[in-house]
């Protein structure tokens, strides 16, 4: 597979990463399963998928504890993305940006991972009662304690900002102030064909520094893929069944995206897929982009994997940008 780089720190991955979440977070329980999970990530290194993204509120903690099983193994094969800064409890999220909670958070990440060293310690969000220049002066600190290689931050939430003029206006303001205590390797975002507020002013900024992007939810939450049927409901423990843009009428009138996107995989060849091409337009943004789609079946990594071959011609490209806005909001 292609390789890239993650910033000015020149870390090596591959061209297309692997978000580890919907294996034992966010998605419906039914479908988490610890032994298919493990076959999965393992098919992903197998495939030269390197970059492995999880965090420590998913679960919370199991799904590092499911990454560590195959870092025991495979380490040297992976490039392994976790972040802190989330607590999970019964019913809530909360922030803490604390510098000796940061410290003992990144040791509890090393031991579930089973691993001396996280490449990538991303801050999932900065926590409104602490600077965030104190958050990440403590995250500065394990590099140079050698436990981490290099440091990210997650965008804001979209539903922080909507009332803002820029979507991203608060995250860029956050990378600005932290670049002065520590260089930002990366900003992990959504982007993706449906969800392209990034393109504005986030990539370019990134871009323009040498931070690497690495492209959250590329395959719109799976309805990119072309394989949900509107109407056909989800699990009432997935969050999709409370979403917006996942409503039946809703998934029913952002069909010509996904038909766009099966004419371009025809165009390549009956084995292309509405997937790959929405993998390879963000692939095609820029050399410092990654995107990180989510997987819980071997099948699928496999698919995304053969993404990184994937040339879209000028046609292609045209045709995309010419494919209707999104209906529904993230919000």
């Amino acid at each position: 597979m292609e390789r890239r780089t993650i910033g000015a720190t020149a870390l090596d991955v591959g061209a297309i990463g692997l978000g580890c979440m919907p294996m034992s977070w966010a998605y419906s329980r039914s479908e988490q399963r610890g032994d298919r999970s493990l076959r999965t990530v393992h098919a992903a290194l197998d495939a030269g998928v390197s970059l492995l993204d999880t965090a420590d509120m998913y679960g919370p903690f199991t799904n590092e504890l499911l990454v560590g099983r195959v870092l025991k193994e495979r380490r040297s094969e992976a490039f392994v993305s976790t972040k802190c800064g989330l607590l999970v409890g019964d019913q809530h999220v909360v922030a803490n940006g604390r510098p000796g909670y940061v410290r003992r958070a990144c040791d509890a990440s090393l031991r579930r991972l089973q691993t001396d060293v996280i490449d990538l310690y991303q801050l999932h969000r900065a926590d409104p009662e602490v600077p965030v220049e104190e958050t990440w002066g403590a995250m500065a600190e394990l590099v140079s304690a050698g436990k981490v290689r290099a440091l990210g931050l997650c965008a804001v939430g979209a539903r922080a900002v909507r009332r803002g003029a820029d979507l991203h206006e608060g995250t860029i303001r956050q990378l600005e102030r932290i670049q002065q205590v520590f260089p930002v390797a990366a900003v992990e975002a959504e982007l993706s064909v449906w969800s392209q507020e990034a393109l504005a002013r986030l990539l370019p900024w990134c871009a323009a520094r040498g931070v690497g992007l690495l492209a959250a939810m590329p395959l719109g939450n799976g309805y990119l893929t072309g394989t949900l049927t509107p109407g056909g409901g989800f699990e009432r423990d997935d969050p999709r069944a409370r979403h917006p843009r996942f409503t039946a009428e809703m998934m029913a009138a952002n069909q010509p995206i996904v038909a766009g996107l099966r004419r371009v995989a025809a165009r390549h060849g009956a084995e292309v897929t509405p997937a790959q091409v929405a993998l390879a337009w963000v692939l095609g943004l820029g050399r410092h982009v990654v995107p990180v789609p989510g997987a819980k079946r071997e099948r699928w990594v496999v698919e995304n994997a053969r993404a990184a071959a994937l040339r879209l011609t000028a046609e292609d490209l045209t045709e995309i940008a010419a494919l209707p806005a999104p209906r529904g909001s993230w919000d």
